[in-house]
């Protein structure tokens, strides 16, 4: 499958140190709005490449690697450092702080939209709003368990205590974070499967042979409690809009949509016939939505009452 030319189009990446690790991100657009992209489990910045340019036409836009991913430090967990909600939500907000300076629209996909909002509620004045595309329903959360059929409810945690065993579990990683292997699983997630292009593989599989890439993605699978996205909505201060791919296999819509009766959520837009990454899948769908409701929202903050 021939490779498209998205990462190469963009300028190079930068490095911001934070807590003595070295953080990677990308930046385009001089002018207008700051938007702040979160990429989801096992992706990068380069998740966002077919959204960045077309946003910085209009706004300063950034996307980061969460620490632990894409490029950014690995760190051995437990040592110095948790892969927890509330780690990478104070990794954004300090972001926002020293590299964006100023208020930012935050923009998030699956576990990257529990990113960002931990992010606005830990520091409610950085965010002036947030969209969350397919976000994250957490279902193997502790409190979720119970509401799972018996075979996933016994056999989840039974897998989390081999996969802690950490023979077993780097012979697992080795297994799945190779390209074959991820493009199957891409292609469950993905419904235009043209979409799974080799450099999307390459994005996706190249920061798993990083020294430490098993330890983050094995912390991770163990991680059962944390915030929900129900428990972080009613938190918020500002405005959210919702995307969701209707035929998203990990996070269903019908529940999804459970997450649109919370005041704060302005809009919930369906997308028919599209799977877990909408922003990747159809841009061109994507790209419109987001940019109309960050020009709205940021025309409707600077009319005078």
């Amino acid at each position: 499958m021939t490779s498209p030319i998205y990462v190469s189009s963009l300028s190079s990446t930068k490095t911001w140190n934070w807590q003595g690790f070295n953080i990677c991100y990308q930046t385009q657009g001089s002018t207008g709005p700051s938007i702040l992209m979160v990429h989801g489990f096992g992706a990068s910045w380069g998740h966002w490449r077919k959204n960045i340019p077309f946003l910085a036409k209009s706004c300063r836009v950034y996307a980061i690697d969460l620490l632990g991913f894409g490029a950014s430090d690995k760190p051995q967990p437990g040592e110095s450092v948790n892969y927890t909600f509330d780690t990478w939500g104070q990794q954004i907000v300090d972001f926002c702080r020293e590299v964006i300076r100023e208020p930012v629209f935050f923009v998030g996909n699956s576990i990257g939209c529990i990113a960002a909002m931990q992010a606005a509620v830990n520091n409610p004045g950085l965010a002036l709003g947030v969209a969350l595309i397919n976000c994250s329903l957490r279902l193997l959360h502790d409190s979720k368990k119970d509401s799972l059929p018996l075979a996933r409810r016994i056999g989840t945690p039974l897998l989390q205590k081999c996969l802690a065993f950490k023979p077993v579990g780097e012979l697992f990683f080795q297994k799945i974070a190779n390209p074959p292997t991820v493009r199957k699983i891409l292609l469950q997630a993905y419904v235009h499967h043209e979409a799974v292009t080799d450099e999307l593989l390459e994005i996706i599989t190249t920061p798993a042979k990083d020294s430490g890439a098993a330890d983050v993605f094995l912390a991770f699978t163990g991680y059962s409690s944390g915030p929900l996205a129900e428990d972080l909505l009613p938190q918020l201060k500002c405005p959210v809009i919702i995307l969701w791919g209707c035929a998203d296999p990990w996070e269903p819509i019908d529940l999804g949509r459970e997450l649109a009766q919370f005041s704060q959520v302005q809009k919930f837009i369906p997308l028919e016939g599209v799977g877990h990454c909408p922003q990747d899948e159809v841009p061109e769908l994507v790209n419109p939505i987001l940019q109309d409701w960050i020009w709205e929202r940021s025309h409707f903050m600077n009319t005078p009452n």
